[in-house]
């Protein structure tokens, strides 16, 4: 049992420079469906009886479940019948009797589960009882092991109602009605409701346990803790609960607080970025392992026997391990090796002999490709906190791969979303997409960014095109004067915050970047807000308003609107690429269509990308592969790198080219008659 934790968005002109030293001829272009296409197999998994092995696969062109036995992978079957949206995670349940899945439409975020029995095929859904409505699992236990706890908003669209699925019988039952709005809810192992959360006005909140038929204050949280607390987990007699905890100290540890005392116990903590992942026994519900990740993923274990397995592991692998899975017994484990040269990979681990068995690699055909390092950096900010940050270059421009730039290349400035998540080592289609074209690329933990301390994320309060924003200036800066690029050749480039901060870049800083890519990113944080899905309305209180802004206000409302790129559309002057899914529940298609038609009424060029079929990103292959085509035709229109021209990439893809085709090399002649403007 893994608990992770998520926390609750013309050539000619840009020919490059003498000083730009590009990939020589002979270093061949990765082809995009390489990168961007469908894996060849990912997220394995096992069963907890060990007997059975699945994995995501195509299946027609479409990413389906396989399943084979645990020691004859070719004997592999599909269980699936996925033929448009993509299965995108799957696990099994806990008698290894189904396997479990959710799945939306076009991206919508509506997600729906779904049970297969691998042994005869048989598929069930579980509806809500009205449309729209969303189901998010929650809870499985070895106790109870043909349960499903799911949270479901469809009494209330704002709040999540909990209900046990009964896998076997194909049944859903109310197991707590949720007419408090709590935000979040943990379960002892007996699937019990036992903890639940709700936030508190200006942030911050409090931890209730159940008593009897009533809620009792368990444990307040304080604003500078609410982002880097949470309950995770029980132990086996349920008189414990598990929590990552920011309380009392600087960083987020593990502890164990008893429910009848409140004394809290440390289990684990790490010097330098809070605990993030933690292993736990799937039968005893004792605490194995966590991670903690600073500039790369570190493991350290709490059981003696299993802290051996895993330095084992860190010695035998070349990369960044996670474990997906784990059998009942704990004696076997699927891991996942992960690192920024080679493919993602998964393997088999038996623990009994050391046994370590590879079973594939995500994307075996980069095999032949030569990929770049990632480097961690530590970058300091102007008012001195440290902003640890991954550069990657071509390997034309860091011969001996010290992760110092032999001459300046073009760089991407590739910002991360959330804010409020981070960028982490590893392999990154992105990262190896842009070496590949000739440009560097720097990805900044801005402050805000999660994993480093509550100081740190907390910092990016209220500073949305403010210090994040310099955090980003000042990462810029440091590549320029350590000979990384220069000052001219920067682009920037993300999705979600990483699109809002796009877009300020080219609207508050209109001379710093060469151009900007902005994948659904918010143009204007009012209405941003404002459209935000009913079952995110809980989180307003304690987490939006104080952290970005509160519109009900009118000072409130006059500061969030000088914080959005809507008001300086004057001042774009740099090309500008915008791209967003028609069915985004996060950031509503509105705030890509008001700044293009913003721009549109100035006369100022942009290009802007739709898809119909997609919702906070890209789900169907042939949509990502069409929009990194765009993206990297128009990169080399400002920066002058490489590029695989666009051709055939638009078959099978959705897109719809609203308005730009013209700004983009090789845009207007790829697009059919259904794809251009009307």
């Amino acid at each position: 049992m893994l608990r992770r934790i998520f926390s609750a968005l013309a050539l000619g002109a840009g020919l490059c420079l003498a000083a730009c030293n590009q990939p020589p001829a002979e270093t061949a272009l990765i082809e995009r469906e390489e990168l961007f296409g469908n894996p060849e197999r990912n997220q394995a998994r096992i069963s907890p009886d060990g007997s059975q092995i699945s994995w995501l696969a195509p299946r027609d062109g479409v990413m389906n479940i396989y399943v084979a036995p645990a020691n004859d992978l070719g004997a592999a079957q599909p269980i699936t019948q996925a033929t448009d949206r993509p299965i995108r995670f799957h696990n099994w349940s806990a008698d290894s009797r189904y396997i479990i899945y959710t799945n939306d439409t076009n991206g919508d975020e509506n997600f729906l589960l779904y049970a297969v029995d691998p042994r005869s095929g048989e598929s069930r859904s579980f509806a809500p009882s009205r449309t729209p409505a969303r189901t998010n699992i929650l809870a499985t236990s070895s106790r109870r092991p043909n349960i499903v706890l799911v949270g479901v908003n469809d009494r209330d669209p704002r709040a999540y109602d909990i209900y046990a699925v009964d896998l076997t019988a194909g049944t859903r039952t109310i197991v707590y009605r949720n007419v408090e709005g709590f935000q979040n809810f943990a379960f002892d192992n007996d699937l019990n409701v036992r903890i639940a959360y709700e936030d508190a006005p200006g942030g911050g909140g409090r931890y209730m346990r159940r008593d009897g038929n009533r809620w009792v204050e368990f444990q307040r949280i304080a604003a500078e803790d609410g982002m880097t607390t949470n309950a995770i987990g029980f132990n086996a007699a349920g008189d414990s609960v598990y929590m990552l905890t920011s309380v009392g100290r600087e960083r987020a540890a593990l502890t164990s607080v008893n429910l009848a005392t409140g004394q809290s116990t440390l289990i684990g903590e790490n010097a330098r970025a809070d605990v993030g992942n933690v292993m736990i026994h799937p039968t005893t519900f004792e605490v194995l392992a966590y991670s903690a990740n600073y500039l790369r993923n570190e493991w350290t274990g709490v059981d003696q026997a299993v802290g051996a397995d895993l330095t084992y592991l860190r010695e035998q692998l070349n990369g960044d391990i996670a474990i997906l899975s784990q059998t009942s017994d704990n004696q076997t484990w699927i891991v996942n090796v992960n690192s920024a040269t080679a493919s993602p990979s998964m393997h088999r681990f038996d623990r009994n002999g050391r046994t370590l068995t590879k079973l594939f690699d995500q994307r075996p055909s980069l095999a032949d490709d030569t990929l770049a390092e990632m480097h961690p950096v530590e970058i300091p900010s102007r008012d001195g906190l440290t902003l640890v940050s991954y550069l990657t270059l071509p390997p034309s421009a860091d011969a001996n791969n010290d992760g110092r730039a032999d001459a300046p290349v073009p760089l991407v400035l590739n910002v991360h979303g959330g804010p409020w998540g981070r960028d982490v080592y590893g392999f990154n289609a992105q990262s190896q997409w842009f070496a590949n074209r000739g440009y560097a690329t720097l990805q900044v933990n801005f402050r805000a960014s999660t994993g480093f301390g509550k100081a740190f994320v907390n910092a990016g309060d209220m500073q949305w095109a403010g210090n994040m924003h310099n955090d980003l200036l000042d990462a810029i800066n440091w590549a320029v004067e350590n000979g990384v690029t220069t000052a001219d050749k920067v682009a920037i480039f993300g999705g979600s915050y990483g699109g809002y901060a796009t877009l300020v870049g080219l609207t508050f800083t209109p001379d710093t970047f060469a151009c900007g890519v902005d994948l659904v990113g918010p143009s204007n944080l009012v209405t941003l807000i404002e459209s935000f899905p009913p079952y995110w309305a809980p989180q307003l209180e304690g987490q939006w308003y104080p952290r970005m802004g509160d519109p009900r206000t009118p000072a409130g409302r006059e500061a969030m609107m000088a914080r959005s790129p809507i008001t300086r559309v004057s001042d774009i002057r740099r090309p500008l690429l915008i791209a967003q899914g028609a069915n985004d529940p996060r950031v509503n298609k509105g705030e890509s269509d008001q700044i293009v038609a913003a721009m549109q009424e100035r006369n100022i060029p942009v290009t802007y990308l739709l898809y119909p079929d997609e919702g906070h990103g890209f789900a169907r292959p042939e949509n990502n592969t069409s929009y990194h085509a765009v993206a990297e035709a128009f990169l080399a229109g400002c920066l002058g790198g490489r590029f695989e021209s666009i051709g055939d990439a638009f078959t099978g893809s959705s897109v719809q080219v609203v308005t730009g085709a013209e700004h983009v090399p090789g845009l207007a002649e790829a697009q059919t008659p259904a794809q251009a403007p009307n």
